[in-house]
């Protein structure tokens, strides 16, 4: 009976060993993996750091937009209308929220479903820990959204950090539409120059922002949104405030998929202006490239081409850009680019006043302001007259009181109309040949 209990009890000894190693290693993998979850809290804590404005430690709690009278407060989210889904990522989450009779804002928050948190949980099991984990990238731009203020950066409009709201932390933001570069390529020359304008502004003041030269290490379209025209960044968690660091100038290298860009290691041991540099280059080659020449006035061509030429080797920085680009604004907007114009072209076409066409038959022309009919901006009715002149099929066009950005006209261009009626914010402009047919209106 022994021999057959030896056996069994060397068989349930060795069970109970392994279950014993399987526990401890557990428990030890357990430890271990707290350890590092804490030791990724604390990196991430420093990480944030140096960006408040004081050394207080964590003080996101509130609102954060003072006495902004936009300013948005915690306890006005739970109230809030989720409207729509603005877009998911990796790490944060972004809703439309409707909270009347004010406008509706954009809120952020932490993907509880997105990788960031799954990748983290996998590996630490600590689901409180790992919200914490991730939230430190909202955090971070948070902080970095009140440090950095410029009509080209989302407007803050307040945070949240309340459990009560059962979203954690949350920013609150005017709401933008998303980026679309494909509608872009389709729209008039003026409205991308806009974009092109609005991005080396904003650049130009990350080169000397309070926190220092600011690289956007991710910098894609779909980074930015549109507000009112307006673009404005909207991401800025993978912000980087320090320029690299290095012990040579080979340490100082600019690496692209087509291009590489060497510059000066510094007596400080840094690579001073690639922060800048890396950003400039971005923008030429997701924005300037496909945005700027295409369709750009005759006139102005010349200047465009240098602009690209010196941002696409970066032969000049952002301040020279900057200049570049102010320059073609002044010529585009005071009409400098047309002193080539005839000036009595106006003088083919009968002005009547107070009175907007009906039954209008449209042509399409592009890039148009609208889709079903030629709109186009113009300096003057000169202009609009010698743009009529030149294509055959328009015989008239009206200009009303609205206006694009840079104040130029809208003029609307068409081939025939049926009559006419009383508008005093119009004018129509008929050519002579046509001005029986006015007469007889």
């Amino acid at each position: 009976m022994s021999s057959t209990r030896s056996p069994l009890c060397a068989v349930a000894l060795f069970a109970f060993v392994v279950l014993v190693v399987a526990f401890s290693t557990r428990n030890w993998r357990s430890e271990d993996a707290k350890k590092t979850l804490l030791e990724e809290l604390r990196a991430r804590q420093q990480e944030i750091l140096p960006f408040y404005p004081t050394k207080d430690g964590d003080t996101l709690s509130g609102t954060s937009a003072g006495s902004d009278v936009d300013a948005v407060a915690c306890s006005q989210l739970a109230r809030m209308q989720i409207a729509a889904l603005l877009g998911s990522g990796y790490t944060k989450t972004v809703v439309q929220a409707l909270l009347p009779p004010g406008p509706s804002v954009a809120l952020k928050s932490v993907n509880h479903r997105g990788s960031d948190m799954r990748q983290c949980l996998e590996q630490f099991h600590d689901p409180m820990g790992c919200h914490q984990l991730v939230s430190f990238k909202l955090k971070k731009e948070i902080i970095l959204l009140q440090r950095l203020q410029h009509p080209n950066i989302i407007k803050l409009k307040g945070h949240c950090q309340d459990g009560r709201t059962g979203r954690g932390i949350t920013a609150i933001l005017e709401q933008g539409t998303p980026l679309e570069m494909i509608q872009l390529l389709q729209s008039p020359w003026e409205e991308r120059f806009r974009v092109c304008l609005g991005l080396v502004r904003l650049l130009h003041y990350l080169s000397q922002s309070p926190l220092g030269s600011v690289a956007l290490l991710d910098f894609q379209s779909r980074q930015f949104v549109l507000v009112d025209g307006e673009l404005k960044l909207t991401d800025l968690d993978d912000a980087n405030v320090k320029e690299p660091t290095c012990q040579s100038d080979s340490d100082c290298m600019l690496q692209f998929p087509l291009r590489n860009f060497s510059f000066h290691c510094s007596e400080q041991r840094i690579c001073e202006g690639m922060n800048e540099m890396r950003n400039l280059y971005n923008a030429y080659r997701y924005f300037f490239m496909y945005l700027l020449p295409h369709q750009a006035p005759p006139m102005l061509q010349p200047l465009v081409k240098e602009i690209m030429n010196s941002t696409g080797e970066l032969k000049k920085g952002i301040a020279s850009t900057l200049e570049a680009f102010e320059e073609i604004l002044h010529i585009f907007k005071s009409g400098h680019h047309l002193e080539n114009l005839p000036p009595l072209v106006i003088r083919d076409y009968v002005a009547v006043r107070g009175v907007s066409s009906v039954g209008s038959v449209n042509y399409r022309c592009w890039p148009s302001y609208s889709h079903q009919g030629c709109v186009l901006s113009v300096h003057s009715v000169t202009e609009a007259a010698d743009i009529c002149r030149s294509q055959p099929q328009c015989s008239s066009f009206t200009v009303q009181d609205q206006r694009t950005w840079t104040g130029r006209l809208l003029a609307s261009f068409q081939s025939s109309f049926s009559h006419l009626v009383p508008d005093v914010n119009s004018v129509v402009y008929v050519r002579k040949m046509k001005a029986s047919l006015v007469q007889a209106l």
